[in-house]
């Protein structure tokens, strides 16, 4: 009888310690949407700036709702789970979703029109993401299929979350174009951040909401394995964004003898994207060379990219899209366990359903109710056009 009263209250114990470890894991997360928020208000111009944190705002909380009311049953059925509280398990996934519209809303900022967004922001929440997840941490529609990628090993989402909404990303910089005078005659007119300290913010906001994101998906903290891979998990993220961030101060010394802190801070944060598909399954000095790449792809990426003429005003595309990619393959390249070729074929099923059902969604949405903001309104800027409110009004009536 005591031995049953004993493992009662130890299963007690574990499920409101993983059901406290999962909400605060969920409320790390969440962090990230100010952490976003802020990066992007410091990388725009100052009169586009009201815009990006309405977008911000309106994303968090549409993703969320349509993924209470749709997406979580299209990734993993009906609500449930053994080891914690169902709605702990709800919220810590729930927190995830919006990362993918994030993603996309702040590369084709500048130049996009709210309601449009908010359009793509319920079929990306409700629909696309969702799906990815099913195919991948869910319940998996695609099992017994040439198409299975639940082989592919992706603790966080490097592919399902970060790749997911850099690919719809690239699909909409493609429909809707650059910022006006971006490239001009063949050149690239540079269009220098905002706010440096809102940008420098909003990226440690995301590096510590990163600990929640990669330590939280370990699932469980109760046993003293689970705490060991968590702990771990934590340390190897960390470590990467350290090596990211090294690795560019030292590339954009050497190479425009200045030290660029927005590069900086996108190598680390390249860092972490890379390190999210296997922080549980690396060593502790494994993450130091993964970091370390991640941050010279973001290096060499962006100008790439603007060789391409795809405007990116954050860079989302060469932190989440390069490193998403790269960050899966390093998990297969550094434990033996996981194949190269399942990682490999979860990248392209994953990036061809992205790529091609965000392009379709987008571009019937662009019919319907146009991205692009018109010329006026974008030489203006969104902030009066969109919001009627301007972030820096002083700013302006000192011209």
């Amino acid at each position: 009888m005591l031995k049953i009263l004993k493992g009662d209250i130890m299963g007690d114990m574990s499920y409101v310690l993983d059901t406290f470890f999962a909400l605060f894991s969920f409320v790390l997360i969440i962090m990230m949407v100010p952490g976003f928020a802020m990066l992007e208000a410091g990388l725009v111009r100052t009169k586009n700036v009201t815009a990006v944190l309405t977008t911000n705002t309106m994303i968090y909380a549409v993703a969320s709702m349509m993924f209470l009311l749709i997406g979580y049953h299209i990734a993993f059925g009906a609500f449930g789970s053994d080891s914690m509280s169902a709605w702990a398990a709800f919220l810590f996934q729930m927190a995830f979703v919006g990362k993918t519209v994030n993603i996309m809303s702040g590369g084709v900022s500048e130049r996009t029109r709210l309601i449009p967004l908010t359009f793509f922001t319920i079929a990306m929440a409700g629909v696309i993401y969702p799906l990815v997840v099913n195919f991948t941490w869910g319940s998996n529609i695609l099992s017994g299929t040439f198409l299975d990628i639940s082989a592919m090993h992706d603790l966080a989402g490097s592919t399902v979350i970060h790749s997911t909404g850099a690919w719809a990303l690239l699909a909409a910089i493609l429909i809707i174009g650059p910022r006006k005078g971006r490239y001009k005659n063949g050149k690239i007119r540079v269009i220098p951040a905002s706010n440096i300290p809102l940008v420098t913010l909003g990226a440690f906001m995301l590096w510590i909401g990163w600990f929640g994101f990669n330590g939280g998906s370990v699932g469980a903290i109760s046993s003293k394995e689970n705490a060991d891979a968590v702990a771990l998990t934590i340390m190897n993220t960390n470590t990467a964004g350290l090596a990211g961030a090294i690795i560019v101060m030292a590339l954009t010394y050497f190479t425009y003898k200045k030290f660029d802190i927005t590069m900086i801070l996108n190598g680390a944060l390249g860092g972490l994207v890379a390190i999210t598909a296997g922080a549980d399954v690396v060593g502790i000095y494994a993450p130091i060379i993964i970091g370390a790449i991640g941050g010279i792809l973001v290096f060499y990426a962006v100008p790439f990219f603007d060789k391409l003429k795809i405007d990116d005003p954050v860079g989302a595309l060469s932190v989440h899209l390069v490193n998403g990619i790269w960050g899966t393959i390093a998990v297969a390249l550094f434990n033996s366990e996981y194949s190269l070729m399942a990682q490999l074929k979860g990248i392209l099923v994953v990036a061809v359903f992205a790529f091609v059902s965000s392009y379709i969604v987008l571009f019937i949405i662009n019919k319907i109710s146009p991205f692009r903001a018109d010329e006026e309104a974008e030489i203006e800027g969104l902030d009066a056009e969109e919001c009627g409110i301007e972030a820096y009004p002083e700013f302006k009536k000192s011209f």
